[in-house]
């Protein structure tokens, strides 16, 4: 970690500083970013829920500022699947005035290491690191840090050779969305091509980024911190984590959804609200959950993932991605009627079979950074498109 001298100037890190954050900790090291409440955190303790909340996807620090250099001490947590090559260091992305200006990483920290075999995790500590940028233009100009997408990442400290406050209000529409480890970001390269992230960029809006990896399971208090969230743009993407985790079948499926979207329109109740189905997923198209790891190649350092449900079992309420699309469609069509600003996008569109076979997902369940790529494109262009369910925010 950098010892600061009298040239730096160091600035206290709170939430203002922050955007697409719902609440923020304060650790024994600094300031921790959450994308869901604590009071949602509080009601249910699941390791894989709170480790994909704290992850900061579309998290990142927004502030004006003439410095030249820009020194950022984090303290990163980051995950090591035995028997699998190391993933590599989070990114976080400079941004400097709207266009791309650098990338880094940060070395040391955390290691949390995961044993997909017997289903246990340990936690080892490390040390503070340093993101350094320095060689920024002299000139007043609009900063912002997006912090890894895929790594826990909680802030220590802040150095700037010029004074920094908060950035102003952009002023654009906020898109808020929710979904799965893909809308989290899976196997995207940085934080800002996640697609999300590369949607609201060219649809020209405010990111803030409810994607969980593994959680998206129609959680009533998912569903609460959508409602209670300013935002004018909104969309849920429903169904893969349902058929991964075996949760419910059709009959909780139904009025589950339902009831996620009542209470969201309780805090929106005319806010442009799509609903988006399930992207392609050979496995799981016709074949019900529970995923498992496929360990048949991990000698090789190749961690894929495989249906173990009984396609038969569709006919007892089973869910598959086959199913859900269909379901979606027909709930949205109906609601429509006394909603005219709810809408559906159809999965397929975003990535089909046509893109598997092109842009095949690399673990059987999650679209590597090209495919990021495609999704981000595809999505701005239907739903901020002239025709779009956001068009009329856009």
């Amino acid at each position: 970690m950098h010892t600061p001298s009298h040239d730096w100037i160091t600035t206290p890190l709170t939430a203002a500083l922050l955007r697409g954050a719902l609440d923020v900790e304060r650790t024994a090291h600094g300031l921790l970013p959450h994308r869901l409440p604590a009071r949602a955190r509080a009601q249910f303790h699941d390791p894989q829920l709170a480790m994909a909340e704290s992850q900061p996807s579309g998290v990142r620090l927004a502030f004006r500022t003439r410095a030249t250099a820009i020194e950022l001490d984090t303290l990163p947590t980051k995950r090591v699947y035995a028997g699998v090559p190391p993933r590599p260091d989070g990114v976080y992305d400079l941004v400097v005035d709207g266009r791309p200006a650098g990338s880094g990483s940060v070395a040391g920290g955390n290691t949390l290491t995961i044993d997909m075999t017997v289903g246990g995790a340990e936690l080892t500590p490390g040390p503070v690191g340093t993101l350094r940028f320095a060689g920024l233009p002299d000139a007043e100009k609009d900063v912002e840090i997006w912090l890894p997408h895929d790594e826990t990442t909680e802030l220590v400290a802040l150095r700037t050779d010029a004074p920094v406050e908060p950035a102003p209000d952009p002023g654009r529409p906020v898109w808020l969305h929710h979904g799965s480890s893909i809308s989290h970001g899976s196997f995207a390269a940085t934080p800002t091509t996640t697609w999300p992230a590369l949607a609201a960029s060219r649809g020209g809006v405010e990111l803030i980024n409810l994607g969980f990896g593994g959680s998206a399971l129609l959680d009533p208090f998912t569903a609460r911190a959508l409602r209670d969230t300013p935002a004018d743009l909104i969309s849920v993407k429903i169904g893969i984590n349902l058929v991964n985790a075996d949760v419910m079948r059709l009959r909780a499926f139904t009025p589950a959804v339902h009831g996620f979207l009542d209470t969201i329109r309780e805090g929106h109740p005319t806010a442009p609200l799509l609903v988006v189905s399930p992207l392609l997923c050979p496995i799981h198209e016709d074949t019900p959950g529970p995923s498992a790891p496929d360990f048949s190649r991990i000698a090789e350092g190749e961690l894929r993932f495989k249906a173990t449900g009984d396609p038969a079992e569709r006919a007892a309420g089973k869910l598959t991605l086959t199913v859900i699309r269909d379901e979606l469609a027909r709930i949205v069509e109906q609601r429509r009627a006394d909603d005219p600003h709810l809408h559906h996008l159809d999965g397929l569109a975003l990535y089909g079979e046509q893109d598997a076979a092109e842009l095949p997902l690399p673990d059987g369940l999650h679209p590597d950074a090209a495919t990021h790529r495609r999704i981000g494109e595809r999505f701005a262009a239907l739903a901020f498109g002239e025709a779009g369910a956001f068009a009329q925010r856009n």
